[in-house]
């Protein structure tokens, strides 16, 4: 792979350790996957936050970054930590637990990078249209890709990073053009009534699509927050990066392979996101994290409602969203609900919280909350969610 004079300076040490082994990572990682060269990014959003996650070991490899002067030379997100330090909720946990997650935290806050503590980056500042980004949340990453044309890979915690230090990235992948056409036509013919229903297709279409590209038609509703749920779900099954949607199957014509999909085949994911038992401890809602507007939605439907003592209703969402929909989240609050900054419930510790069931309206946290919290786990829409909060209503 090609470099600068200033990017081999780089590479041999001449700016210090922490971008040394920055620009090595991203050399090595250009030349396994044939990159001609490096090229600007506009931002860079780290994985690898979450102490539950992580563990132990990249702590002492952040320490040393931050000790060698490494600084972040783009604009840095942060993806969800395993706690909010600052909600009274997680303080029964382990001293421990919190302390290692507040270093943490502390040694990206010393690289200059925003601890926003959030998967939906996109929400506080939009990427320019056509943007070349090295984003780590794969919910992110396709949201990027498909939902507001900017070109990312799916990039690792430690690349990210290093992205983010360098403020470049290699120039393969979805960064080129060629690499960017949808090799297959998914017809859906069936009418998709919530956005819990787009997150089961997204699973079936992840678990079938691996890594190709689909071009989507037959959806009637379009609302972001359903589309943040199917990208969601395609890429948690899969390793889906990007997807195009079209109104018909017109001009498919040079697609490799065309699949259908009917009720049948998201009856299957329901059947395999769901576990069945009676009464959840635990409702969630804000896996991606919620946005302003989701978060009004909530607020309507809690309108005039009063959740049971004995459930207990979490809203993710990001600080940032919060702060801009202050009046709905009072009214959340209000009813019974807790609306959560900075973590989620697939990376914080459920059981240790005393959550041993869930219900959710997102595939991915129906997905993933069984594997990281041994948990069972339903998946059904917001206002069946709001239902069982409210009312108690049997699954």
């Amino acid at each position: 792979m090609y470099l600068t004079r200033e990017e081999e300076r780089i590479y041999n040490g001449e700016y210090g350790w922490a971008y040394q082994i920055s620009m090595k990572i991203l050399v090595k990682l250009g030349d396994l996957y044939g990159a001609d060269r490096l090229i600007p990014i506009e931002s860079a959003h780290i994985s690898g936050v979450a102490y539950k996650t992580i563990g132990d070991a990249p702590i002492e490899f952040l320490r040393a970054l931050a000790d060698s002067g490494g600084r972040a030379t783009v604009k840095a997100t942060t993806n969800p930590s395993s706690i909010n330090l600052e909600n009274q909720l997680f303080t029964h946990l382990p001293k421990e637990v919190i302390e290692n997650q507040g270093e943490i935290l502390t040694l990206y806050e010393r690289m200059g990078l925003e601890t926003t503590l959030t998967c939906t980056p996109y929400y506080l500042e939009r990427p320019k249209s056509g943007s070349h980004l090295s984003w780590a949340e794969s919910s992110a990453v396709i949201y990027a890709n498909s939902l507001l044309n900017a070109w990312t890979n799916r990039e690792g915690g430690p690349s990210a990073l290093a992205s983010a230090l360098i403020g470049k990235t290699p120039n393969y992948g979805l960064h080129r053009l060629e690499n960017r056409h949808a090799s297959v036509l998914v017809r859906v013919e069936m009418r998709l009534k919530s956005e819990a229903d787009y997150g089961a297709l997204g699973v079936y279409l992840g678990e079938i699509l691996r890594d190709r590209i689909p071009v989507i038609c037959g959806l009637r509703k379009r609302e972001e927050h359903c589309l943040k749920q199917l990208g969601a779900a395609m890429a948690t099954s899969g390793m889906t990066p990007m997807f195009y949607l079209r109104e018909n199957d017109k001009g498919g014509k040079s697609v490799e392979e065309k699949i259908s999909v009917d009720e049948r085949s998201i009856k299957i994911s329901y059947e395999r996101l769901t576990s069945a038992f009676d009464k959840p401890d635990l409702i969630f809602i804000g896996c991606p994290h919620c946005s302003p507007e989701e978060l009004r939605i909530i607020a309507d439907y809690l309108k005039g409602k009063k959740v049971r003592d004995d459930i207990k209703l979490w809203i993710c969402t990001s600080r940032y969203a919060r702060k801009i929909a202050e009046e709905h989240v009072e009214a959340i609050e209000a009813s019974g609900g807790r609306v959560i900054c900075d973590t989620c419930a697939v990376i914080t510790w459920l059981k240790e919280l005393g959550v041993e069931t869930l219900v959710t309206n997102s595939a991915k946290t129906a997905h993933y909350a069984p594997l990281t919290n041994k948990v069972r786990t339903a998946l059904l829409s917001l206002e069946e969610c709001i239902g069982i909060a409210c009312k108690g209503m049997e699954i």
